[in-house]
C-alpha cells in the first residue's frame, strides 16, 4: 500500500510513519492489489486530540474512518479497527453490488465471524409533517429534541434541510433541492 501521510499543525516523525505503515498492513489482506491501493492519512491536532482521518479511494467506493484521542498511537489504532469493521460490515453487501465488475479492488475471500442477520434492516420508520421555519429556529428544534440532526422545510432556502450535529459540536447543514 502506497500511504500518503499528512500533517495539520504536526510534524510527522519517523516514528509515526512506521506505526502508520505497521498498522496499516492489517489491512493488506482486504485489497486484491494491495500494493496499487492509496491510502490518504492525514492527522491534526486539536487542543489535546489527536485527530486521524484516512482515506482509501478504490476505483468503485471509497473507504473512510475518522478518529480522535489524547494519545496519537491509540488513535491510529481506533481508525484501523474502524475501516477493518466497515470491509467486515459491508462484505456481503459489496461482493452482491460489485458481483459482475471486472476490476474490484476488494478481496472478499476471508472469514467472517456471524453478525446478526437483521442488522442492518430498517426497525423502524416515521412520517413527519415538515413544518416552515428558517436555520435557527432548527437550530433550537434539535437541541430541544436532543437529536443527532433534524429535518425541515427551509423558509430562507426555499428546499428541505437536514440539519445535522458534528463531532465538534457545532452544526452542519445539507440542503436537498
Amino acid at each position: 500500500m502506497e500511504i500518503n501521510i499528512r500533517g495539520d499543525k504536526v510534524t510527522i516523525t519517523d516514528a509515526m510513519k512506521e506505526q502508520i505503515v505497521s498498522k496499516f498492513s492489517r489491512l493488506e489482506k482486504y485489497f486484491d492489489t494491495p500494493d496499487t491501493m492509496k491510502v490518504f492519512v492525514n492527522i491534526k491536532i486539536n487542543n489535546t486530540s489527536q485527530i486521524i482521518e484516512v482515506t482509501i479511494p478504490a476505483s468503485k467506493f471509497t473507504i473512510r474512518a475518522e478518529e480522535s484521542h489524547p494519545d496519537l498511537y491509540a488513535a491510529i489504532d481506533l481508525v484501523v479497527d474502524k475501516l477493518e469493521r466497515q470491509i467486515r460490515k459491508n462484505k456481503t453487501r459489496l461482493k452482491n453490488k460489485y458481483k459482475n465488475a471486472e476490476s474490484f479492488d476488494l478481496n472478499l475471500d476471508f472469514e467472517v465471524e456471524e453478525l446478526e442477520e437483521n442488522q442492518n434492516k430498517i426497525v423502524k420508520r416515521k412520517t413527519i409533517e415538515m413544518k416552515p421555519m428558517d436555520e435557527e429556529e432548527a437550530i433550537l428544534q434539535i437541541e430541544l429534541l436532543g437529536h443527532d440532526f433534524f429535518v425541515f422545510k427551509n423558509i430562507e432556502e426555499e428546499c428541505t434541510s437536514v440539519l445535522y450535529k458534528r463531532k465538534d459540536e457545532k452544526y452542519g447543514i445539507i440542503n436537498v433541492k
